[in-house]
Formats: C-alpha cells, structure tokens, sequence
C-alpha cells in the first residue's frame, strides 16, 4: 500500500488486530550565554497524552525554541491546537502528507511522540526531510530498529536526541554526581522500581505487543535502566530476570512485572522491577560510606531526595522545557547532545537482554 493513503489510525487499528549508548556520561546543562539569535521551530508528531498535557505546555516556557507545527490523524485535534496554541495552517500536517514538512523552513525540529513501533519509521522520513529529531523513549521497538534511526540521521546529517527528560532534572542529575564522582565512595547496590497500577483502556495500544513492543518494562522499566546506567556511569554486562502477571485478562500480549538483575564491571548489583501493577518511583543507591536516594524520582516533578548529609534541596523544574531547549541549543552551538540516539540503542540492548532472560530462566550477557 502506498504510504499517502495508510495513515496512522489505520496501522495502529491494523496491528492491532493482527496481534488481537555511548557511556552514560553526566547530563548536563551547557552554559546558555547570550540567549540565541533564533529560535527553532518544533513540530509534534502525535497529539496524545504526553503531548497535549507536558509538551505544548511545555513549549511555551522554553527559550530557545517554540512550537511551530503539529503532525495529526485527527482533524478536531489540528483545529483545537491551531487555536489554542495559534498554529498557522501551513504549518499543520497528517500522515499522509507528513513528508512535505522537507518544504517548510519555519520547522527545525520534529519531536516523535507516537506508538514505539511508529517511532523508525518517522524518525528516518523527519531525517530524510532534513529535520533534526527528537524521539520519545524507548527509542524503539528493537536494537535494529535503533540502528537504522541511528545511520538514517547520521546520512541526513541531523542529530538525534532521545527523551530522557531526567538527565536535565536537578535531583536526578545529584545522583548521577554523587555516584559517578563517587562522593560516598564505590557504588555497592543499587535498587530501583519504576510502575503502577494499569487502570486504563484495555483496549489500548500500549497493552498490543506489536505496536508497544513489550509492555512494563519498555514503558517503565526504561527507566528503571537509565537510572542503573546513569548513577554507576558504566554498561551493565550480565542480567537475570523474571517475570510475574497477576491479571493475565488484561496483560494477554505483554509484561506485567518484572524483576531483573544487573551487574556491573566494577561489582555493583542494580536490582530493578517495573511493573503495570505496582505503585513504584524509587531509586537507592547504596555506596560504600553511605546510601544516597530519591524517593519520588521519575515523576514530571515532585522530587524528593536524601543523602547521608540530609535531605537535597533543589528547585523543582519544567523537565520537558529543558530538555527541548538543550537541545535546540545542541543545533545552534553544533554540539553532541547529552541524550543521544546511541544512548537509546544501549538502553535496548539492555532491555532485550532482560528479556531474554525471562525466556530463558538464565543470567544472559548483555
């Protein structure tokens, strides 16, 4: 089928029913200096939640950068943003004419926020388009998948950059310090979880393994992943794993829970779980002279941390807000961005190890 008439709602439907980095060097924030001459433009490529209630929003606190388009299947959605966030209609596309976005310089930038299984895809027609790109994480549904995404920008000559809005948020990044400078000495253990309780549409695509690609673990327990990555500063080389699923009427196509095992080449151990049926936000990281953690740690804001010398004392900060600007800062200073395309292809490495060893019952290299 030709790509002008296949259109999101009918690939999400249509799967739907088939199925029925790098080190993780410290993220910081580069100087701003004088604020930019230009601001770029950014394009949205989806209106779902994430969009509609932290991006737009978001993108109208950033400095560096302002919502120039929207990318949607839906017209409603197109007339509601148009107003709400006074969109020209140039500047507004579908899926059908996605591509045409090559012809509009008012837009640098496209931010995929679609289904994983969507995010190749529209990474490489962004790239191609000569678009620089941001990706929602996961970054993809396979290791492969991250590769291809990974060599079409690096063709087109466009960075890459991943969501992970953490690394630019204060309390997550004390723990990238305390443990990677090893402040409180050699990291021992680390444990984390990362879920809640699903509640949601059963019918949603996030619970089809062909659009989701997996389910807790790829939607939560990726963070759980970056969280061991970021406070150890090293690439977990083995894992073990299992998994448990109490509502198997709902989680037919994909995980529930699952616990793993991390270990590292300096000795640390990161024991994680994420899960669609547990409340989970923690991070504890455990070091030779003392313990350090955040106890709400990947929310969109309400961070709480403590170390041996008492609790952090950071402001809370648009997480989204910074993390665009930094990176339409990366394109104006022509500078590697903290949060990469490689470091998305890590974390799948990772993931698919973990699950492997689901599968197997075994301890699996990475």
């Amino acid at each position: 089928m030709k790509r002008s008439s296949y259109s999101r709602r009918r690939f999400i439907r249509d799967l739907s029913m088939a199925s029925a980095a790098i080190s993780p060097a410290i993220s910081t924030l580069a100087a701003c200096g004088v604020a930019p001459e230009k601001k770029l433009g950014i394009a949205l490529v989806g209106l779902g939640g994430y969009s509609s209630g932290q991006l737009g929003p978001a993108l109208q606190q950033t400095r560096n950068c302002y919502l120039a388009g929207i990318v949607t299947g839906t017209p409603s959605k197109a007339k509601d943003w148009s107003a709400r966030y006074n969109i020209p209609a140039a500047n507004i596309y579908n899926y059908e004419n996605f591509d045409s976005i090559a012809n509009n310089p008012a837009i640098d930038i496209v931010y995929v926020v679609l289904p994983i299984a969507m995010h190749k895809e529209y990474t490489v027609r962004a790239a191609k388009a000569g678009k620089h790109v941001i990706c929602e994480k996961p970054m993809a549904i396979s290791v492969s998948e991250c590769e291809e995404m990974i060599a079409a920008c690096r063709k087109a000559n466009r960075m890459l950059s991943i969501g992970y809005r953490l690394h630019f948020e204060p309390f997550n990044k004390e723990m990238m310090r305390l443990g990677q400078q090893k402040v409180y000495g050699k990291i021992l253990e680390i444990e984390a979880g990362n879920g809640y309780v699903y509640g949601g549409d059963p019918n949603a695509w996030r619970l089809k393994k062909a659009l989701a690609g997996g389910g807790s673990l790829m939607d939560m327990g990726v963070y759980v992943v970056q969280a061991a990555r970021y406070v150890t500063g090293e690439e977990p080389v083995y894992v073990k794993a299992s998994e448990e699923k109490l509502r198997p009427e709902l989680f037919t196509e994909v995980d529930e829970t699952i616990a793993f095992e991390l270990e590292f080449p300096s000795g640390a151990i990161a024991r994680g779980i994420s899960s669609y049926n547990r409340n989970l936000n923690n991070l504890k990281a455990k070091a030779e002279k003392g313990v350090f953690e955040l106890t709400a740690a990947y929310r969109y804001g309400g961070q709480t941390g403590y170390t041996p010398s008492g609790p952090m004392q950071f402001p809370q900060v648009n997480q989204q807000a910074l993390q665009m600007d930094d990176f339409a800062n990366c394109i104006l200073q022509n500078r590697r961005s903290p949060v990469p395309g490689e470091m998305g292809l890590l974390d799948l490495k990772v993931i698919e190890g973990i699950y492997r060893s689901v599968r197997s019952g075994k301890r699996e290299k990475i």
